[in-house]
């Protein structure tokens, strides 16, 4: 027993990280082999008799991707009170998918948002545009996912990030070409469990750590444990101060920026592909209003831990690094160092690591990515906890990319060819040109993991913008709006995700301007990841204005919509 016990704590870090991301990994593609694919149906929605509670679970990890895992808490660290915006964006977008729209997709029965579009707004002109924003929304969605799985990899496997991604790439494409929405789903279910032990482990143990008490949503409001009776939130308002960064409890964004950003997170949840496909995965609509709160509950673990570590996470570093000779910091930070995404640079030569506010004194660049990655090893947590974590954060990413890679590759297999390059085509053909799709798929979203725009959720948010700005006006109107016609729909569809592209490009990339725009020119003072909102805006006004000077929708549409807002008996999605 006793040498049991030493063998343990003897395993380093990295051991710990082999043999838990191992497991995990061997279980990920036990399932994909046990839950292979053998038919579209199968494919597409896992044959459609997946139970509300396995649903919930895998929504949850599809849903929760590496921006909620890795990189929400590390915004909330680093801004504060107004990266409030993603836990408000991201919840209430969910609620607003749950209760206004999944039920009545489910109830018209099709695989894909294209295939609703196409088949709400009769036209093949509005599928082909419908699948190009779908292609647009995920590939942009995939790539923080992948840049996620590289961080992790390159700090805990010790290789760089690009081959952090490319491994990561290998282990997506096998369970998700093989097992197809069947695989995916049950995989998902087992990376929810891992996903949420590894959040919350090391959130109680630095809770009770700080401040004695056990739930880290209670424990960062509570007085810290060393019996000064300060408030933990006190301490950080203070340590930030000190290094003339704004309190941590304060905002700085301002109003008409924080309502864009968190609007454009809300709408374009409504708008995501990869996670509306999860409610045709149940037999019907009562199973998918089921999972849909299961879900909601699974979520919401997460989300309110999320404000607690990010605390935890930043008094900690500042205590541990700020004015500390680099010669005595701790094994982690010289092992973030290798991974690029910690910098230290000293400018004045004098060994001490200044980390202050003021750009021009500043010595310390770090990525907001690494901060729930780093927080266990920076609380000097046991090594097991620190490999979970990194197990936790790949299944985050995991998850969610292979959903995403599913939605692709429905995208151009079902939407495309089956419904309007070759309609004839067999059951196993489309089946092959599915796996193909999704092959392709991920060769792109590897790429863009290894060159992504910007840190893992700041991505994710561009991708909710581009679903605000193209699906939801078309969805809502479609669902609610029986004199929504095909020519306002493509219209509105194609002025959204042009504005939002136009954007992103400018004040994002800076594609068009030898130097990234200062955020002084954004318009409106609205940020690239809130302008969802404005596109979203503008789509709405485009689409109903074509719709006035352009003829009704055919009565049998017309009935369907009428049909669709009564979601109850909706039987197997057909897809067809």
């Amino acid at each position: 027993m006793r040498t049991s016990l030493f063998l343990i704590e003897a395993m380093g870090v990295q051991t710990w990280t082999y043999v838990l991301v191992g497991l995990t990994f061997a279980l990920y593609i036990g399932i994909a082999i046990w839950s292979r694919a053998g038919s579209t149906n199968e494919f597409y929605v896992a044959g459609g008799g997946v139970s509300p509670l396995a649903n919930g679970m895998a929504t949850a990890a599809d849903w929760m991707s590496a921006a909620s895992f890795i990189s929400m808490a590390g915004i909330i660290s680093f801004a504060g009170y107004d990266g409030a915006v993603y836990l408000m964006g991201w919840t209430g977008g969910y609620v607003l998918l749950a209760l206004l729209l999944a039920p009545y997709l489910r109830k018209f029965g099709k695989f894909t948002v294209p295939d609703f579009i196409g088949d709400r707004y009769y036209s093949k002109t509005a599928r082909v545009v419908a699948v190009f924003c779908a292609l647009i929304v995920s590939f942009t969605y995939v790539a923080g996912q992948m840049r996620g799985v590289g961080i992790v990899f390159s700090r805990f496997l010790e290789v760089d990030i690009n081959t952090g991604v490319i491994l990561g790439m290998i282990i997506v494409l096998f369970y998700a070409v093989l097992g197809g929405m069947k695989g995916i789903t049950y995989t998902q279910v087992a990376q929810y469990c891992v996903l949420i032990f590894a959040f919350m482990v090391p959130a109680i143990f630095i809770s009770l750590q700080m401040t004695g008490n056990p739930i880290p949503q209670l424990g960062f409001g509570s007085q810290l444990s060393d019996g000064s009776g300060t408030y933990l939130l006190d301490k950080l308002d203070g340590l930030s101060t000190e290094l003339g960064f704004a309190e941590y409890t304060s905002g700085s964004k301002s109003v008409i920026d924080v309502f864009a950003i968190t609007l454009a997170l809300m709408v374009g949840t409504a708008g995501l592909p990869h996670v509306i496909v999860r409610f045709f995965t149940v037999k019907n609509v009562k199973d998918a209003r089921k999972s849909a709160g299961l879900a909601l509950l699974l979520i919401v673990i997460l989300y309110t831990t999320a404000p607690a570590v990010s605390v935890f996470a930043r008094t900690n570093l500042i205590e541990t690094v700020s004015n500390q000779p680099y010669a005595t910091v701790p094994e982690w930070f010289k092992k973030w160092e290798k991974t690029g995404l910690i910098v230290f640079t000293d400018k004045n030569k004098d060994g001490i690591i200044q980390y202050v506010a003021n750009k021009e004194q500043n010595e310390l660049t770090i990525d907001n990515d690494i901060m729930v990655l780093a927080n266990p090893e920076i609380a000097s947590l046991p090594n097991w906890v620190i490999g979970l974590v990194a197990a936790g954060g790949l299944a985050a990413a995991l998850s969610t990319a292979a959903g995403l890679l599913l939605v692709i590759s429905s995208s151009v297999s079902h939407d495309l060819i089956k419904k309007i390059i070759n309609p004839k085509i067999s059951e196993n053909g489309e089946l092959v040109a599915a796996r193909l799709s999704a092959v392709g798929a991920v060769c792109v979203a590897g790429y863009f993991g290894i060159n992504p725009p910007g840190f893992v959720a700041a991505v994710v948010a561009l991708a909710f913008g581009l679903a605000a700005a193209s699906f939801f006006p078309a969805i809502i109107l479609g669902i609610f709006y029986k004199r929504m016609n095909k020519e306002g729909a493509i219209a509105g569809m194609v002025v959204g995700i042009i504005s939002m592209l136009l954007y992103m490009m400018k004040y994002k990339l800076g594609w068009f301007d030898e130097v990234l725009p200062d955020k002084s020119e954004w318009w409106f003072g609205i940020s690239p990841e809130g302008f969802g909102s404005i596109a979203m805006i503008l789509n709405f006004i485009v689409s109903i204005t074509i719709m006035k000077f352009t003829p009704a929708p055919p009565q049998d549409v017309q009935d369907i919509v009428e049909n669709i807002r009564i979601p109850s008996g909706a039987g197997e999605a057909t897809g067809h």
